[in-house]
């Protein structure tokens, strides 16, 4: 693949529009030297055929046309040109110049001039017709001087002005080249700066670059630079307190279940066999389900911008939820209930996850209410939210608790407290990764707790 240059591209996008406005540049300046050109011509030609214009007059009634040497002085230069000239009675007949000069298209009116193109002698020949009233009763009428010269001077005259021209705007461009590439350097050094910090940088230092040293137009750039910096970072803080927290508390279940494995190990007896297994599978049930909340918790953690999305029925999603934790409500005698007010309760959100978050609220309110209590979750609309509130008839949570039941594996003041103190951690930072809100707060009446979890609800355009 070819490799392109920032500053080369720069440069072109500043010399070819430049060149293409010298080049009109230089097509209107050839156009300005031709009418130069010509305008020095036909005043030359047009002063000269007055000067021998002036010189007729009759002698004896016969016309005489002496040409004054002035008339083709003025033609001087150092490119000599052919100086033709014809002069013409009233009657037609040639009293001065060449005869085989052509006369022009038509007849100069008045005294205004007639500029025409010719030859002579198979030479172009730009000319100038005037005419000349006369006074006299034998030769009344208008006598005609034709003027012409060779094109030598005029071209060298228009080449000349045109070269002049095209040379200052050659000459503009290669300026304008220069400082472009020397402006271009200066402008793009704090880039090649930045690339330089960012190759010799050690991959494991991830602190920000210095957004005031670029342009404004490159802070949107550094900025984005250290935003993905800040992504990565929280990203492996993520993962660096997963595996913190699956080591630490995954260690203490092996520890126990490698006790209790001994312990089945030794012992004779079968009954006793019989209940140590039974001790195993509780432990083992209760690592699958620290696995199963440190799983949710560190998805949970990649954030809103990482996660899949899509529109979800909500009022579905904590139905299903809720019979799959039906079996452990009758276990515990409890009476959970569902309450919907209506269909239409969408949210964009990751549908596993906000099962997870449904699961984790209801088994938090099942596992702090004594038996014969009650559970009971609801789902409306409040506004521009979706409210899923569940409510039991617990021991309700104590003021200084209402924050720190959030924290990972805080399990509250309560003795006899149960779980992983995982749950509400997970639940605030599912809410979270969707843009919502959760609180607790005591149950009225008392005795029970109240969480409410609110998620914004969907809008066609979110899609």
């Amino acid at each position: 693949m070819a490799t392109r240059s920032l500053q080369r591209e720069l440069l072109a996008w500043l010399v070819v529009p430049l060149t293409a406005v010298v080049s009109f540049n230089v097509w209107t300046t050839y156009k300005n030297a031709e009418e130069t050109a010509n305008l020095i011509t036909d005043r030359t030609l047009l002063a000269s055929a007055r000067v021998i214009a002036e010189n007729i007059r009759e002698n004896d009634g016969v016309l005489e046309a002496p040409i004054p040497p002035a008339a083709l002085e003025m033609f001087a230069s150092d490119q000599p040109d052919r100086v033709v000239y014809r002069v013409t009675t009233p009657r037609g007949q040639v009293i001065a110049g060449y005869p085989d000069v052509i006369a022009p298209p038509g007849q100069p009116a008045d005294l205004n001039p007639v500029y025409f193109e010719t030859t002579f002698r198979d030479q172009p020949v730009h000319a100038v017709a005037i005419a000349q009233p006369m006074v006299s009763k034998q030769n009344p009428g208008n006598a005609m001087v034709a003027v012409g010269q060779t094109l030598r001077g005029h071209d060298k005259l228009m080449t000349g002005l045109w070269l002049k021209a095209l040379r200052d705007q050659v000459l503009l461009v290669a300026a304008a080249g220069l400082l472009g590439v020397f402006g271009l350097r200066r402008g793009l050094a704090p880039i090649l700066r930045l690339r330089n910090d960012v190759m010799e940088r050690d991959p494991a230092e991830l602190k920000p670059f210095a957004a005031d040293t670029v342009q404004s137009e490159l802070r949107p750039l550094v900025e984005a630079l250290n935003e993905g910096f800040n992504r990565i970072q929280r990203q492996m803080a993520t993962q660096r307190r997963f595996v913190a927290n699956a080591a630490h508390q995954l260690r203490t279940p092996l520890a126990l279940l490698k006790t209790q494995v001994s312990v089945g190990l030794r012992e004779r007896d079968i009954g006793t066999k019989d209940e140590i297994l039974a001790a195993v599978d509780m432990s083992v049930d209760g690592m699958a389900r620290l696995s199963n909340q440190l799983l949710s918790l560190a998805r949970a953690e990649q954030g809103s911008s990482s996660l899949m999305k899509s529109s979800v029925d909500f009022s579905a999603v904590a139905r299903d939820a809720l019979e799959g934790l039906a079996q452990a409500a009758l276990s515990r005698n409890i009476d959970l209930g569902f309450e919907s007010e209506g269909d239409d309760l969408i949210v964009w959100g990751h549908p596993t996850l906000l099962r997870e978050l449904v699961v984790n609220v209801v088994d938090n309110a099942l596992r702090y209410t004594p038996q014969g209590g009650s559970v009971t979750a609801r789902i409306g609309r409040d506004a521009s939210w979706i409210v899923l509130q569940v409510e039991d008839t617990g021991p309700g949570i104590a003021e200084g608790d209402k924050e720190k039941v959030f924290e990972r594996f805080y399990r509250g003041s309560e003795p006899d407290s149960e779980g992983t103190g995982l749950g509400l951690a997970i639940v605030r930072e599912i809410v979270s990764s969707h843009d919502g809100e959760i609180a607790l707060a005591n149950r009225k009446p008392l005795p029970g707790l109240s969480a409410q979890a609110k998620l914004p609800a969907y809008q066609a355009a979110q899609a």
